[in-house]
């Protein structure tokens, strides 16, 4: 796999079971690469490996005044020079390749799942630990499985440099071979330690990292109700807190810098010692010396990669443990099992009795927001997922019967084909930043165009103000740029652009969870009809609890603590039916009974009321 190849057409099904079986399923899934680095990174270090030899060489040629041996050994470091250089040139250029697309595999597989859950990942999953998950985490995971190939190439160097100095010279070469090992694993009862500052760490930064998004988004609020000085207090403390762990972990690492720097000197101090010794008694040649002492001095950098894999492996498995947590999450415990299927038909939710019935405009009333949220994410064929399942879904998919569209369950159908045929909107919908075209041109039917959900959703002053807002764009509103999540315009005005990008995919069933709550009452009214105009024929479910949109609607349904109550139109439920009532007017109970006799007569009136000031406000 190379650079220019990215991103995978098909990243994989990972292992997720645990961190360190999803790092060996990407070792494995790379293994050619690893292998390419692998040879690179013998060639580079068992080019390195036999400098020493060339060198004693050289160094007896110059004692025993042989020309010829010299020129031969001057030969052999040349070519040993051009071998390491092309080695560490490609060990290099492999070894990132090796780095960067693991970590788009990773990156890929995180998007795939983000794009299955949707809104349903950040319940389950804090917003500040997926950010650090796709970026921090990537990276660390990605550095570990290119520096393994790196780790295994410095591992067989020091073997064949042990084994060969033991047979070439065993009085120094067993002394070498038998200290190497220790050096090695001297650092090991320190990385425990180590593990846990650097956990520790981790989670104070994703911490900080979720304050710190949190805090952005809800910026304008805390401008609004002077809580900037609050939460920027908060956000020192937890900065100041990562900063504290940082330092402790950066201790620990230092500690074990210093040992794999103290031991090794040790090590040359004590063969220089026994080596002279030898040398002055005439028992070695000074070559030979030479020959150790550098193959000695030479073999503490493939040393070093003992260290960075323990480092390594220290950042990159807490990492892929938190990758795995956002991968192992599931949309439902059931498997797809209809292919090639086109559902269509009514839209039917068993659990709580819910029927869309096909080509018509439904409203529903809940008289708890969060629940019509939840019954609107189901609609979609996203299964109602809870604490109690241990976040991934199989005990609530187990006891939540699957929405029916037509005779078909979504959760039975691919995910690409159940969002096809029913298109959810939440009551928050983000706009990505891009101009106004950018942003309409999605995946669609073709039947509807960008100018007609444009005025279904009544954005003729957003386009005002994009025009106005684009002068080197000749006043072209669709050639305007959205800056991100649309903060550049007001809450209706997004949500009416939200509202016009989901008329436009012009899905089988459309479900709008409150999809004119930032509105006025005028332009509310004007949404509702052009809303039941534009999707007429088509199979439409708005979640709300507005008069004037509940009007429009060809039928109403009433769901009071998870079960359908009431079904009728807007008018008859307010005659007929106190829990809809209540909802629809906030009354309380006592306000409910003191009001009854003209409550009803009061909404019917005001209903055509508003109608009637539009109309006015039109011809005008």
């Amino acid at each position: 796999m190379q650079i220019r190849d990215l991103p995978y057409s098909d990243p994989g099904d990972p292992d997720v079971r645990s961190g360190p079986r999803f790092l060996y399923w990407l070792g494995r899934n790379q293994l050619a690469g690893q292998l390419k680095a692998l040879s690179w990174g013998l060639l580079h270090q068992l080019g390195i490996a036999g400098l020493p030899v060339t060198v004693g060489l050289a160094v007896q040629a110059v004692i025993d005044r042989s020309g010829e041996r010299l020129a031969l050994a001057g030969g052999l470091i040349v070519a040993l020079g051009v071998l390491i250089a092309v080695g560490d040139t490609m060990l290099h250029r492999t070894a990132v390749t090796n780095w960067i697309t693991a970590a788009a595999r990773v990156q890929q597989l995180l998007a795939r799942k983000t794009a299955e859950l949707g809104s349903a990942l950040t319940r389950r999953v804090a917003a500040g630990e997926v950010v650090a998950v796709s970026t921090g985490d990537v990276e660390k995971i990605g550095w570990f499985v290119e520096a393994l190939s790196r780790f295994a190439a410095a591992a067989t160097a020091l073997v064949v440099i042990c084994v060969g100095l033991a047979f070439y010279l065993p009085s120094l070469g067993v002394m070498v071979a038998l200290a190497m090992p220790v050096l090695a694993l001297a650092v090991l009862p320190l990385l425990p330690r180590a593990t846990r500052r650097a956990d520790e760490q981790r989670d104070k930064a994703g911490k900080a990292t979720e304050l710190a998004s949190d805090t952005v988004a809800g910026l304008r609020v805390l401008r609004g109700i002077g809580g900037e000085e609050l939460f920027l207090g908060r956000y020192r403390r937890a900065s100041q807190e990562v900063r504290t762990a940082a330092v402790r972990s950066a201790r620990m690492w230092a500690l074990i810098s210093a040992v794999q720097v103290l031991l090794p000197g040790i090590l040359l101090i004590s063969l220089v010692w026994y080596g002279a010794t030898l040398a002055r008694d005439g028992r070695i040649d000074v070559g030979q010396l030479v020959t150790v002492y550098s193959a000695a001095t030479l073999m503490l950098f493939p040393l070093r990669h003992f260290e960075e894999i323990a480092m390594a492996y220290s950042f990159s498995r807490p990492s892929a443990q938190r990758a795995v947590r956002v991968l192992s999450l599931r949309r439902s415990s059931r498997e797809a099992t209809v292919e090639g299927v086109t559902p269509s038909g009514d839209l039917y939710d068993p659990a709580t009795g819910l029927m869309a019935p096909r080509g018509q405009f439904t409203a529903v009333v809940c008289g708890d927001p969060d629940e019509a949220g939840l019954l609107a994410e189901r609609l979609g064929g996203h299964a109602e997922t809870g604490e109690e399942d241990g976040g991934d879904g199989e005990t609530a998919a187990a006891q939540t019967p699957s929405v029916l569209l037509g005779a078909v369950a979504l959760d039975e159908i691919p995910l690409d084909a159940a969002r096809a045929a029913v298109l959810v909107q939440d009551k928050d919908p983000v706009l990505l930043s891009g101009t106004l075209q950018e942003l309409l041109d999605v995946p669609a039917s073709g039947l509807v165009t960008a100018e007609a959900a444009l005025e279904a959703a009544q954005c003729g002053d957003v386009l005002s103000a994009l025009a106005q807002a684009s002068p080197d764009n000749e006043g072209d509103p669709m050639r305007t740029r959205i800056t991100e999540r649309g903060r550049s315009l007001s809450g209706g005005q997004r949500q009416r652009l939200a509202l016009a990008r989901s008329l436009v995919t012009d899905p089988e069933a459309l479900v709008l969870d409150e999809p004119t709550s930032a509105v006025d009452s005028h332009t509310e009214a004007r949404v509702a009809a052009g809303i039941a105009k534009l999707r007429r024929g088509r199979t439409t479910v708005a979640f709300a609890s507005s008069p004037l949109l509940l009007d429009a609607a060809d039928r109403v349904v009433l769901v009071h603590e998870g079960t359908v109550v009431a079904v009728g139109a807007h008018r008859d439920l307010l005659r007929t039916e106190p829990r809809y009532r209540a909802v629809v007017t906030r009354e309380t109970d006592e306000e409910a009974a003191a009001s009854a006799p003209h409550t009803v007569t009061d909404i019917e009136a005001a209903v055509p009321a508003m109608k009637s000031i539009q109309e006015i406000e039109e011809r005008a």
